[in-house]
């Protein structure tokens, strides 16, 4: 096998790992357990937090379910800076990796 031929499946190795990645970023995904449903998509970005509580005010659980997204997808975020600054030598080798 030629190095050309190599390359050019690598190439579409990579297209095809792409598309991939950008389908499963745009699923959603949710997570139940008992009164609390999580709603997040592939790229691990919370989409939305339901708490089910008769003993909580609506408003109280509005904004519960608000400081929930919020901080779960900052702690979310710090993994993905943490991954990039460790892992991102090895993603300069080798394109579309991270």
């Amino acid at each position: 096998m030629n190095m050309q031929a190599v390359m050019k499946q690598a190439q579409a190795m990579q297209k095809e790992m792409l598309k991939v990645k950008d389908e499963i970023d745009h699923t959603e995904f949710v997570g139940e357990n008992g009164f609390v449903k999580v709603k997040i998509n592939g790229a691990k970005e919370i989409l939305e937090v339901k708490i089910a509580s008769e003993k909580l005010e609506k408003e109280d659980i509005e904004l519960l379910e608000d400081m929930l997204l919020i901080a779960m997808n900052s702690a979310l975020k710090q993994v993905d800076e943490i991954t990039e600054k460790k892992m991102g030598k090895f993603s300069s080798s080798m394109p579309g990796l991270f």
